[in-house]
């Protein structure tokens, strides 16, 4: 995943079906296009517990708009015929075991996701259940950290996850405003570990100051509620153009 560029990795998040139903690949399209890194698509969810009001109201308006994990993988089956960058999915696990664990890991790794992010899938059960389903479909797992998780936890989530460790930048939703010098001594706590994956910081970046500061203590940054609001007010047209003017303004 991190083949290519090891430094100022930028990992962008949109939500599936947002700002309607049929612009997802053109979205990703649109990124890889700007110069992004790497895609976090979010499966919208509607109870999803980490995120700010402006991701929960993009995944009330793709819900809405008719996305479910089953349109998701249509609208993906051949997204690798123009999509080279790493992409990999975020959600919950609600939909993802009423789709079928199982199922879901074989369908989306056939169409060719690189990994997953569910945020409510605890380490024990990881390891206990789910796990050996994600390594049988060779789709990386990245797990989160926060500013509270104990040394010998985040060793333990690092040897878990692969692709990379989301450290979020705090313990709040996404989308608020994180202090990222606040957390200076986690950051610098989690660089003197030694880590066996890269690391990305994300939760409340937003500019170019805040993704250059996370990038002097991470190998990179995750960005979700200020392309989110990019999104909201652009029609199918502008998109494009809106995704490299937003890319542009980070670098």
């Amino acid at each position: 995943m991190f083949a290519n560029k090891k430094q100022n990795v930028l990992n962008v998040y949109f939500t599936a079906g947002f700002p309607s139903l049929n612009s997802t690949v053109a979205i990703m399209k649109s990124l890889q296009d700007a110069g992004a890194d790497m895609i976090e698509l979010g499966m919208p969810y509607s109870d999803p517990l980490a995120d700010g009001p402006v991701i929960q109201s993009s995944g009330t308006i793709a819900l809405a708009n008719g996305m479910t994990i089953h349109k998701l993988f249509e609208q993906l089956k051949n997204f690798r015929d123009e999509i080279r960058l790493p992409v990999l999915l975020m959600g919950y696990m609600n939909p993802v075991i009423q789709y079928g664990f199982e199922n879901f890991c074989r369908d989306a790794a056939a169409i060719g996701v690189d990994g997953l992010i569910l945020p409510d899938l605890p380490m024990f059960e990881y390891e206990k259940e789910y796990g050996t389903l994600i390594n049988q479909y060779n789709l990386d797992f990245v797990f989160l950290v926060t500013p509270e998780t104990k040394e010998e936890r985040v060793i333990k989530l690092d040897q878990l996850s692969s692709g990379f460790l989301y450290a979020v930048s705090s313990s709040s939703t996404t989308g608020k405003d994180a202090a990222l010098s606040d957390q200076e001594k986690y950051f610098k706590r989690l660089q003197s570990m030694k880590l066996k994956n890269p690391v990305l910081i994300g939760f409340g970046i937003r500019d170019k100051v805040s993704f250059s500061k996370a990038c002097s203590y991470a190998n990179g940054a995750i960005i979700g509620t200020a392309f989110i609001k990019v999104l909201e007010n652009s029609t199918e047209g502008e998109i494009p153009s809106l995704t490299k003017t937003f890319i542009n303004s980070l670098k």
